[in-house]
């Protein structure tokens, strides 16, 4: 039951602290949608698509309404596409692309993921068909988003498959060139991708997953930060627990909306992914929450410690507020969309080797980052290769969205807009790495995999 007091604070969190739910995900498989002809496949996607996600929209709007509680998106995730169009007799997977945008758009969504391949071990046909498809597709459509996962603590990292990433995102940089490579923060590149993540650019609906579900990401950096202001001062153990019980009654929040909405869909309840997920807007910021902590600047010595504890105190508050806590869950340090990692970036306190470190102790990895166009695909490939690295031997997911910006370069600024923000281009090592990505194979699995 929720008393007077808790249902005013609540308010007040939403009102002044920029609380929100980041957004209901309905994921949909689209294993019954598999066809030997290619568009009649796509047919099918995009019949059980407008079908089972037509009311989603307005579901969402509707509790927004009632509850008076802000819903940023309405998305859809669906089955890796290279496992639906394996079948199909086409060479080039642009048009399942496409019919996934024209469902998307038909039902009103934000975006839709899962032009998707997990490769950690080795590509089938059909992955290698999805993953040289990818520039051209998302150059092509809107809010299609792309993924490809590979590494995993189980299997390894196929270096084959970093290398092609590399390459892939410069081409798919290129084909944007027109909007500074906006196609790149459509895509992901996993380690250890989780089959029921809520957020964009990395949601796909994994195999093991219902034939429909409602998976629910909420937010909160604000919230947060403004809780920390009132212990400043006390110990860290004040701190964690402070960061506890606001994630509680966040987590509360998005279990709430989650319920609601598969209630009204008909729809079973997946997850509440509780990452704190920022935005641009001014407070709205996990940089900002390491800078209540007492770190001058984010990027200054001591962020990674306070990263750490922040995760940490996120999941254990959030864990008692559900039963069902999934997706990625955490914090996210995505640049551009942090007002307080986009000025620390500025203003050179926050590098690319420093975000890295923060990657060890953090959800997901190295997001939204701005590069200069200029960068080879090889040192793309090698930022990556460390990012897959991180998660493999730590058995944790990590991943990599890295726009090189076409004709930018260190000190310039990208607009992408929306909750994709502003990106500051950063710096990366003016040594190459072509040799060590040019070795190829697979990277193996680490020791403690073994634990059957």
């Amino acid at each position: 039951m929720i008393n007077q007091f808790e249902a005013n604070e609540t308010i007040h969190m939403i009102e002044s602290e920029n609380l929100d739910i980041r957004t209901i995900t309905m994921g949909i498989s689209l294993f019954d949608c598999a066809d030997s002809d290619s568009d009649r496949a796509c047919e099918k996607i995009y019949d059980k698509i407008t079908k089972k996600a037509e009311n989603l929209v307005k579901t969402g709007q509707d509790i927004e309404n009632e509850f008076g509680i802000p819903i940023i998106n309405k998305r859809i995730s669906v089955t890796p596409i290279s496992m639906i169009a394996a079948p199909g007799n086409c060479d080039n997977y642009v048009k399942y692309a496409k019919a996934l945008d024209r469902a998307a758009k038909a039902v009103g969504v934000n975006f839709i993921g899962g032009f998707s391949a997990l490769v950690q071990k080795g590509f089938t046909e059909a992955d290698s068909k999805l993953i040289n498809s990818i520039p051209q597709a998302l150059s092509e459509t809107d809010i299609v988003c792309s993924s490809v996962n590979v590494g995993c603590t189980k299997a390894g990292i196929s270096m084959d498959a970093v290398k092609l990433m590399g390459e892939k995102i410069k081409e798919t940089a290129q084909l944007t060139a027109s909007s500074d490579g906006f196609g790149c923060a459509k895509l992901v590149v996993f380690c250890n991708a989780v089959e029921d993540n809520p957020f964009m650019a990395g949601a796909f609906l994994g195999a093991g997953e219902p034939e429909c579900v409602i998976n629910v990401g909420v937010s909160g950096p604000g919230v947060v930060k403004h809780a920390l202001e009132k212990v400043r001062g006390c110990d860290f153990g004040t701190v964690s627990e402070t960061i506890k019980k606001t994630a509680f009654k966040v987590t509360r929040m998005g279990q709430l909306v989650a319920q609601e909405a598969s209630r009204r869909l008909g729809v079973p309840f997946g997850i509440v992914d509780l990452s704190l997920a920022p935005t641009p807007a001014v407070g709205d910021s996990v940089a900002y929450i390491l800078e209540e902590m007492g770190i001058e600047k984010c990027g200054a010595h001591g962020t990674t410690a306070a990263l750490a504890l922040l995760n940490d105190a996120v999941k254990k508050g959030g864990v008692f507020a559900s039963s069902y806590v999934g997706g990625l869950s955490g914090a996210f340090i995505p640049v551009s969309e942090d007002a307080g990692m986009i000025s620390a970036a500025s203003c050179g306190a926050l590098s690319l080797d420093k975000l890295e470190a923060m990657t060890c102790v953090c959800s997901v990895g190295l997001d939204m980052i701005v590069i200069p166009g200029e960068t080879p695909a090889s040192t793309i490939s090698a930022i990556i290769a460390d990012e897959m690295a991180i998660g493999m031997i730590n058995n944790k997911t990590t991943a990599v969205r890295v726009i090189p910006a076409p004709g930018k370069k260190v000190g310039d600024v990208v607009e992408f807009g929306g909750l994709l923000g502003t990106g500051p281009v950063m710096n990366v090592s003016p040594y190459s790495s072509e040799a060590f990505i040019a070795r190829g194979g697979r990277i193996p699995a680490p020791i403690h995999s073994l634990r059957n």
